[in-house]
């Protein structure tokens, strides 16, 4: 199991963070603008971006595959070097959480919770991936969790959101495998962030133990570190905020 050492930091000129409204989204645009990166395509549902001349904000929807490709078309003249999916649902719009139990599963609850962790990141692969140049080394990132892998489940529950992040872990495992082909100088990686101080972890942050939650803007610092020192020879695996592999 490979760690992120101490490879120089690349923090890169262009940048583009889907999910730009949301906690962790928002503190990754602020802390990639604080970093250096000059050009930050910023995506929300709502068209909603953080202020400053670096950001350049577009809408689009998980659901609606036509306003991904709209959104990568808009990209293509100059696509970023750091593509980065920080969208995720573990407790739905209508308040269904968790399934804590096989016998609270219900196919439509399922269902919703793919398309939004799984499927809808991966359209996002199949429209800007086709974007990057090659000959020149670019880094496609998305948020997953500790829970989606399978070797480490030692407790079960949360059934949808568990598989949902092992299935889109995969899912970039396959990418960079393919990638690897015709970039060899590509990233392709999932990210674990910890707990972070968002709407996502609002109903669950009761029983956390002291120092476990984690600021948007720390998480976000954190992340940025690991993905400036990744290597292509990561590339495929799965990452935590402390730049630790995770287990598939």
């Amino acid at each position: 199991m490979d760690d992120v050492g101490q490879t120089p930091v690349r923090v890169p000129a262009t940048a583009c963070v889907f999910g730009a409204s949301g906690g962790i989204g928002r503190a990754l645009c602020e802390g990639l603008a604080a970093a250096g990166c000059a050009r930050i395509y910023a995506g929300s549902r709502s068209g909603a971006v953080p202020q400053g001349s670096a950001f350049q904000g577009f809408s689009f929807d998980l659901e609606d595959e036509a306003s991904i490709a709209a959104a990568a078309a808009m990209m293509r003249e100059a696509p970023p070097e750091w593509v980065i999916v920080a969208t995720g649902v573990l407790t739905l719009a209508d308040g269904t959480g968790p399934e804590r139990s096989y016998k609270r599963l219900e196919a439509e609850t399922m269902a919703r919770v793919f398309a939004l962790n799984t499927i809808g990141p991966a359209l996002i692969a199949k429209h800007m991936l086709p974007l990057m140049p090659r000959g020149q080394g670019f880094t496609f990132a998305a948020l997953s969790a500790r829970v989606g892998s399978i070797s480490d489940n030692r407790l079960g529950g949360w059934h949808s959101y568990r598989a949902s992040k092992a299935a889109l872990n995969m899912l970039l495992r396959n990418f960079a495998l393919e990638m690897a082909r015709t970039h060899p100088d590509s990233v392709i990686v999932g990210l674990h962030p910890g707990t972070v101080d968002s709407t996502l972890s609002a109903p669950f942050q009761s029983g956390l133990a002291e120092g476990q939650l984690t600021a948007p803007d720390v998480a976000a610092a954190n992340l940025i570190g690991v993905l400036a020192r990744l290597t292509p020879a990561q590339s495929g695996r799965v990452f935590d905020f402390r730049g630790q592999e995770v287990p598939a």
